[in-house]
């Protein structure tokens, strides 16, 4: 069965990513795809209150009951302040706080339900780096769109950072609204000044803001503060100026700018707003003020302010325990069809030998008409276990379905030895069954969470139902074997409450239909962050495949496990894996092979770089789009310019393959914040579609050195008491010296989200996709008074393909560019063709139908169109002020001029004069004070 080609190995390219030693810190990439709408939160609301929050604890924070006690004091003060900033609309009605396994037991501690680390809306974890205890929320969406978690450190929780951010409660508030209304900051880190009428302003929300400007000169453990000094050029501020706020005011607004501003109470409405301000609120939200964005909220729509004082919020304490997983199998007579009972088979074995926790219970009922337990609950102790549950997989199939017949069986083998709160049920079926709501009330009064695997095309289309009101996994595999989606599938399914370290990870997942003897060659990379607990499994629909494994040293790995009844073979890596190329070639004639390899972290101290992926929802009506999402971070430090591709497949068996970009454009939210998006629109058919990523490591790939703005409270430089500035110690930067680091070459894969995709038309399917909303805009002035614009191509359907023109708009007014663009200046743009969607488009210009002198603002804003004439929204709104540097005075020496005859002692009647001096501009100036 082993076979050695005499040709064989694949050069590898651009799969090597400079990563830095960062001490805190190792690369660790774990891949998994959430499925469902943006955010997978529990959280409702409910007559005003929210209710549902999840305050997670991350199994890496050392035990500190005191922890427990500040969470409840943030949130118990943030809840009157929320309050009263939404005008008596909400508050914090109660709150679950999810406590490590680790930790000591106490009686008041209970399991949790369907709260787990993965779903939290809140995690509180250590730094990362050390001393970045910035608070932010994660927000891959428009505005508008609900956030995906907000982040806390144990530091920032116990209050030791009040003069950076102020009271925690009121930082809690600011990054509620980021996750609950997709509303986005009022400051703006990268650019802290712009110009106003030729002036240079801070930007602020609102402009009635008071402090000074200043610049915080520090050498050799000594600092000076020194007045901020604008670019002879540009006429801005440096970038070392900084806009250091009054300790005292009297402007409420806005919450979004800083909370930490004693007399701040409100969010900026639509009559303070900043509508100028170069902000991520302005740019995202099409100049609306955060409070026009929050009352444009389902949560506003469906209340009404309040007339009495809200109670305080309560606090329910849940400590997560062992993972408890039952597999619910479907054995119905449609199993046989497809090769469908094997591939259940294939991947039972891979969850069971590899995916599912060491220290997990696990048991197994199979259905038809009727319900089978298989298994009662074994604990997965050593391979023993995991060997016997195998051995009990179903082997035959026949007969009707049932899903309620097997959740119910699958209920009662749990509850023999654990009440079914928090437990998991692994739901996989092929068939329909419109009986399946039937249960809907005993699974939600179960608290169980189930997942769901929909095999083939006729899966019951109500079993999404059952992974959305548990918060599960829902996936989707075809019966097409050689995309390797049901391995994929389970393959997903770790836990989410474990840490990092235990989860299984994937490495690779290839399948390949092979003709007269053709081999499937390639490479697997295992890099120096996993290699523990290694498995290669490969399947075939036929016969046994000539089989040929090298190590990275060149030696020939022969100890597989053959099954032929289940028509696979797998080899587990004993020990740690050796760090590098491991090649691969599997020879076969008139058969499908797939090849699966898993791992699992080398270390169990450092925190990993993990990558998340999504979909906007599970659900999309045709023609709106869908958007993919990935995220590479380490701890708060994006991962940049890595491959990264999804591959979307469906139910026709039909894939589509997009490439996710990090650039700020198109789907994209921010450029170089380490996740990767893209528009899809390529539907073919009503029904299911899964989702497979891959993420590749490049030689470009590479931590930022400095930490980005983040969607989160601001870093307060310093406040004015008494009319002295106060400095805070600087914002944290990353040390150059952590960034120094080997070559790591990496690769991962892994699927576990599907959609449904409705209203779909018949194919010829009509072009009703427009070019996405140019959201990059950038404008400068260049030269003579010209106006060089820079953004991204966005494409003929969303940010695909080439539209095909674009019209730019100028106004001097900024809402009137906005709410009557086809009123404004329009720039002559014939020779202006558009590129291929992602380019980078260049266009320099002269505005000739407006007076533009000294001091002019000027805003610009484009609109992309394509074939068909259909119009993308409005671009975000790019300003430049025309600024005419001073001249510069010529060397020349000072002229021979006699001085006026003044006694300098001598007074002038209402003047006292001070000082004399000369300035070039053809006349002598007195410097006076008046008396």
């Amino acid at each position: 069965m082993l076979l050695k080609p005499t040709f064989f190995k694949r050069i590898i390219k651009g799969t090597c990513t400079a990563m830095g030693s960062f001490k805190s810190s190792v690369f660790i990439l774990v891949l998994h795809l959430l499925e469902g709408s943006l955010s997978n939160s529990l959280i409702q609301l409910n007559n005003n209150g929210y209710e549902g929050i999840v305050i997670a604890i991350d199994p890496n924070v050392p035990e500190d009951e005191t922890l427990i006690q500040h969470i409840k004091d943030m949130v118990t003060q943030a809840s009157p302040y929320l309050f009263e900033a939404t005008e008596k609309r909400f508050y914090f009605k109660n709150v679950a706080i999810l406590i490590p396994e680790t930790w000591k037991t106490k009686p008041e501690y209970v399991r949790p339900k369907l709260e787990t680390l993965k779903n939290a809306d809140v995690l509180v974890a250590e730094s990362n780096p050390p001393g970045n205890d910035e608070p932010y929320t994660e927000q891959m969406g428009n505005c508008g769109e609900k956030g995906e978690r907000i982040h806390f450190t144990p530091d920032f929780i116990a209050g030791k950072k009040l003069p950076q951010y102020g009271p925690q409660g009121r930082a809690f508030v600011h990054e509620w609204a980021h996750l609950r209304w997709g509303v986005f900051d009022e400051y703006n880190n990268d650019q802290k000044f712009y110009l106003s009428n030729g002036k240079n302003k801070a930007v602020r929300c609102s402009a009635a803001i008071t402090g000074k400007n200043a610049v915080n000169k520090c050498q050799g453990g000594s600092c000076v503060t020194t007045p901020c000094r604008p670019n002879r050029a540009t006429g801005l501020y440096g970038k070392e100026c900084e806009f250091i706020p009054d300790k005292e005011q009297m402007e409420k607004a806005s919450i979004m700018f800083s909370q930490s501003i004693n007399s701040v109470v409100s969010f900026c409405t639509e009559k303070n707003h900043n509508k100028e301000a170069p902000n991520l609120q302005n740019q995202k939200c099409n100049l609306r003020s955060t409070w026009e964005v929050i009352r444009d909220s389902e949560d506003f729509k469906i209340t009404t302010p309040m007339t009495t004082q809200p109670p305080k919020p309560t606090f329910s304490l849940l400590q997560i325990g062992q993972r408890i997983v039952c597999l619910v199998l479907d054995k119905s007579g449609s199993m046989t069809s497809d090769n469908r009972l094997k591939r259940l088979n294939q991947a039972g074995r891979l969850f069971l030998l590899q995916t599912v926790e060491q220290g997990s219970w696990v048991g197994m009922v199979t259905f038809d008409s009727a319900a089978y337990v298989r298994s009662e609950l074994v604990q997965i102790n050593s391979g023993t276990e995991r060997d016997a549950l195998t051995k009990r997989l179903p082997t035959a199939a026949s007969g009707g379905t049932s899903i309620c017949t097997g959740l119910r069986s699958a209920f009662t083998v749990i509850k023999k030895k654990y009440p079914t709160d928090g437990s998991e049920i692994v739901l996989l079926t092929d068939g329909e069954d419109n009986t399946i709501s039937a249960c809907f009330n005993e699974v939600k009064q179960s608290g169980a969470i189930i997942h769901t695997v929909a095999l083939g095309p006729s899966a019951a289309p109500e079993l999404e139902e059952l992974s959305k009101m548990t918060g599960g996994l829902q996936t989707y595999a075809s019966d097409e074997a050689q995309n390797n989606g049901l391995m994929d599938a389970f393959g997903a399914l770790s836990s989410g409450n474990g840490a990092v370290f235990q989860r299984s990870i994937q490495l690779e997942s290839r399948g390949l239909t092979l003709q007269n003897n053709e081999w499937m060659n390639g490479t697997v990379i295992v890099d120096s962050t996993v290699g523990n607990d290694t498995l290669f499994l490969i399947t075939w629909t036929a016969q046994p495949p000539q089989i040929l494994l090298l190590d990275p040293s060149g030696k020939r790995q022969d100890s597989f496990t053959v099954d032929t009844n289940t028509k696979m073979a797998y080899l587990q890596i004993p020990g740690t894996a050796k760090v590098g190329i491991w090649n691969y070639s599997l020879q076969a004639s008139s058969q499908t092979l797939t090849l699966t390899v898993t791992s699992r972290a080398s270390s169990t101290t450092l925190p990993p770089v993990t990558v998340t992926s999504k979909m906007t929802k599970d659900t999309v009506k045709f023609p709106s789009p869908m958007v993919v999402y990935a995220k590479i971070h380490q701890g708060a430090l994006p991962i940049l310019r890595a491959s990264v591709t999804a591959l979307i497949e469906s139910v026709n068996g039909k894939t589509f393959t997009l490439v996710l970009l990090d650039n700020g454009a198109g789907a994209d939210a921010t450029k170089d914040d380490g996740i990767y998006s893209r528009y899809f629109t390529a539907y073919d058919t009503n029904g299911r579609y899964s989702v497979k990523v891959w993420a590749l490591g490049g030689v470009n790939v590479a931590r930022q050195k400095k930490i980005p703005q983040q969607n989160g409270a601001m870093y307060i430089p310093g406040w004015i008491e008494n009319g002295e500035i106060k400095w805070n110690p600087p914002r944290p930067e990353i040390n150059k010296d952590d960034l120094q680091g080997k070559q790591v070459c990496f690769s991962r894969t892994s699927s576990g989200g599907s959609f449904v995709a409705s209203n779909v038309p018949n194919a010829p399917i009509p072009d009703l996709f427009p070019p996405c909303r140019i959201t990059d805009l950038k404008a400068k002035i260049q030269g003579d008074k010209l106006i060089n614009l820079t953004w991204t191509a966005p494409g003929d359907d969303y940010d695909h393909g080439r539209a095909y023109k674009y019209i730019i708009g100028i106004s001097t007014n900024i809402l009137d560019l906005r709410d009557k663009f086809n009123e404004s200046f329009q720039v002559n743009t014939t020779d202006l063709i558009p590129k291929e969607a992602n380019s980078e488009e260049v266009f320099v210009f002269k505005p000739e139908s407006i007076t533009f002198e000294n001091g002019t603002d000027l805003f610009i804003a484009i609109q992309a169109v394509d074939k068909v004439n259909l119009k993308s929204e409005i671009s975000n709104i790019a300003q430049v002020s025309l600024f005419i540097p001073p001249q510069t005075p010529p060397e020349t020496p000072s002229p021979s001029l006699p001085c006026p005859d003044i006694n300098i002692n001598s007074t002038i009647p209402g003047i006292h004069i001070f000082k004399i001096m000369w300035k070039w501009i053809g006349e002598l100036h007195l410097s006076v004070a008046l008396g």
